[in-house]
């Protein structure tokens, strides 16, 4: 959906099941881009054997042409030519949170140079010094996390890409700094939320004195931190429960998360303030093995394979009918459910598609098919 041109989430109806591409697709009557996208021949296939993807998080969504100029410089050198075998699917903006995400799609080879160009023009163009939003965040380019899609790409390949990426930053732009997280943080593979936590990211004003950032120099208040790794892939859900208080959503975020007994596998939450209401934020992080035999009730979870290994993620579903449930023992209903992104399977398929066609600017075209 796009309101006044910039993404906005397709909003999927609470209890609703079906994935929101296809959601997508059949509120644009794309019916058969999605046919295309979802049932690939196999040579088509076959291009994504070697695909990664970068779900690029900068700090700006009030300007539509700044976040479009960082996803084209992923896309076009300096002279205005194409990098090959590189598509840009997705922008998805929250005015609210003053927050986008790229996804950024390419193979293990070429996704450095598309990554570090996008980040090298957000890094010019966003001052931290003049950012404000509702939700935390460190820096100009907040987040960098690569995710293998291809059967011939192992997560440790994307951690290369991802400690080289984090270098490459702080040689290309002088003054900006990383931390390292997930497989890129070798050897300890600490995770987002611990590496956050560590740096003071949940704080309402990080101190950037007391930061101590794992490549390039103490952060500028320009700059900022950026955090830069490597995992299987993560899902983006957040649920909007329609009461403004916050400590009630804090409580349910507490109750779903994974470390919580009895909460939900790979599941990180925030409770924050948005539009009005509370949005229960969930980063969905891919577990390793077959969906948990205690919770096979319902939607089945989405799986896929990493150079043979199986991995599954909780449902947009589940998600969405657990927050549902421990809202509505407070007398509070759920307002909508948005997913930030695609599922690993649908990512490949729909840059596939993109790169089988030569399209770069994906999110422009196919009437507008946007998450």
């Amino acid at each position: 959906m796009v309101q006044n041109g910039i993404v906005q989430p397709i909003r999927l109806e609470t209890g609703v099941n079906h994935l929101a591409l296809k959601s997508a697709c059949s509120n644009s009557g794309a019916s058969t881009l999605a046919a295309s996208a979802l049932n690939c021949s196999m040579a088509a296939c076959s291009l994504g054997n070697r695909l990664v993807a970068c779900l690029l998080n900068v700090s700006e969504a009030r300007s539509k042409d700044l976040v479009e100029t960082v996803a084209k410089a992923a896309l076009f050198n300096t002279e205005g030519v194409r990098r090959e075998g590189t598509t840009v699917l997705n922008i998805f903006n929250d005015h609210d949170y003053n927050r986008s995400v790229i996804t950024i799609v390419a193979s293990i080879d070429s996704i450095r140079e598309a990554v570090l160009a996008a980040c090298e023009k957000a890094y010019g163009l966003i001052d931290m010094r003049d950012h404000s939003g509702g939700h935390p965040c460190m820096g100009a380019v907040d987040l960098i996390p690569i995710y293998p899609l291809g059967e011939e790409v192992g997560v440790e390949r994307c951690a290369e890409e991802a400690r080289a990426v984090a270098q490459g930053l702080t040689e290309r732009v002088q003054g900006t700094s990383a931390f390292l997280f997930g497989w890129a943080d070798s050897p300890l593979q600490r995770g987002l939320a611990q590496r956050r936590k560590e740096m003071g990211w949940f704080k309402k004003k990080p101190d950037m004195q007391t930061v101590g950032p794992d490549i390039g120099p103490q952060p500028q208040e320009r700059f900022g931190l950026t955090g830069v790794g490597a995992s299987p892939y993560v899902i983006n859900c957040n649920v909007t429960i329609d009461t403004q208080d916050l400590a009630l959503g804090r409580s349910i975020a507490t109750a779903i998360r994974e470390s919580t007994p009895g909460g939900l596998p790979g599941v990180q939450v925030l409770a924050l303030p948005h539009d009005g209401a509370v949005e229960i934020a969930c980063n969905v992080e891919s577990v390793k093995g077959r969906y948990p035999s205690n919770m096979t009730a319902g939607e089945p979870w989405p799986s896929f394979s990493i150079q043979g290994q199986p991995y599954c993620h909780a449902p947009a579903s589940l998600i969405t009918a657990r927050v549902a449930e421990l809202a509505g023992r407070q007398g509070i209903g759920t307002k909508n459910t948005a997913l930030v992104g695609f599922t690993p399977h649908e990512c490949r398929s729909l840059a596939e598609l993109a790169l089988s066609q030569g399209i770069a600017e994906f999110w422009k075209e196919q009437h507008r098919i946007r998450m």
